[in-house]
């Protein structure tokens, strides 16, 4: 089978996503990125509109490739724009490239509805804002928020300092021994070796953004090969 060529669409200041999902991808390895302009601090809803011009501004140079698969991983302005916000920018990058796209905001929902999960514990690194933007996403996948902590970044350069071990380290304090699953949302957070540590350890479905993004693009390339 000839290689498959797929398009990462992340945040200007993203360091973690690229090299996860070409560790977890390598069928897609290594993945083309379209690095979108963002400000320095946390996106806002009134950022929004700008932010998806940006997006498709980014996408343009790579539209001379013949792309199989465009993974649209900006996690906190598809949390902001809801379900009907992140499926508007799926539709226009489908449209754009003509290729298959998953957006990391719909594969947390796909991933925790194949899990069977009904409730489940949630880690981030957002202002108060996006972690209402992410509660009203899964509320209306009809899937609860048990709990929810952050590490309340108020700008990128304090996200992109987060490390693997703080992760797990509010991973364990956040969740409770009624919790039923955990994610860790956000694509910048490196997880690559804390969610099998933490699925052994709780005996619960453990996800991150990142996982569920390659769980959804692999899925995805295997529908239509």
């Amino acid at each position: 089978m000839p290689r498959r060529t797929g398009l990462l669409v992340v945040p200007a200041n993203n360091t973690t996503m690229e090299h996860e999902m070409n560790a977890l991808c390598p069928g897609l390895a290594p993945f083309l990125v379209a690095r979108v302009p963002r400000p320095a601090r946390t996106l806002t809803l009134d950022d929004l509109p700008a932010y998806r011009t940006a997006t498709l501004g980014a996408v343009e140079p790579f539209l001379d490739r013949k792309l199989d698969l465009v993974v649209y991983g900006c996690t906190a302005a598809g949390f902001l724009g809801g379900r009907a916000g992140n499926a508007m920018m799926v539709r226009a990058l489908e449209e754009m490239t003509g290729a298959v796209v998953v957006s990391t905001a719909g594969a947390m929902e796909q991933v925790l509805a194949e899990e069977g999960v009904q409730q489940t514990a949630v880690v981030t690194p957002y202002l108060a804002p996006v972690n209402d933007g992410l509660r009203g996403y899964l509320r209306d996948a009809g899937i609860g928020v048990e709990v929810l902590d952050s590490f309340f970044c108020e700008t990128v350069q304090h996200l992109g300092e987060i490390t693997e071990p703080e992760v797990r380290e509010k991973a364990l304090a956040t969740v409770t021994p009624e919790s039923r699953a955990l994610f860790i949302a956000c694509s910048q957070l490196p997880t690559m070796g804390v969610v099998p540590e933490l699925r052994q350890r709780l005996g619960i479905p453990v996800w991150s953004s990142i996982r569920a993004t390659a769980w959804a693009a692999e899925r995805a390339l295997a529908v239509t090969a």
